[in-house]
């Protein structure tokens, strides 16, 4: 196990997770909120400008997980920060953006 490998796996799932909606977002043609938007992570940004960091964070990834180390489909830890990294982000995307969406509506206790 080489814990540097695992970090970068897990920044790299990271960048994979969040890739997903922006690029997404960009080619339906629909604003999306990006850290270029004012204020940055609240404000929306062109469809454009989302497809290219939606593209730039699939480079990130690859090269956090393809690039550094012998990543390995197989090995557990790799695959496991790769995937907690994923859904870290993907946690933290949902409790801020359904703030915007209606997302964090509160269920009612019976």
């Amino acid at each position: 196990m080489d814990w540097p490998h695992d970090i970068a796996y897990l920044f790299g799932g990271a960048c994979l997770a969040n890739a997903v909606p922006h690029f997404v977002s960009g080619m339906m043609g629909r604003p999306f909120q990006s850290p270029f938007a004012k204020p940055p992570g609240k404000g929306l940004s062109s469809s454009t400008v989302n497809v290219l960091w939606g593209f730039a964070n699939f480079v990130f990834a690859y090269l956090l997980i393809g690039q550094v180390g012998d990543f390995d489909l197989r090995a557990a830890d790799h695959v496991t920060a790769v995937g907690i990294g994923a859904l870290a982000i993907a946690v933290m995307s949902a409790r801020l953006f359904g703030r915007f969406y209606g997302g964090n509506v509160p269920t009612r206790r019976l």
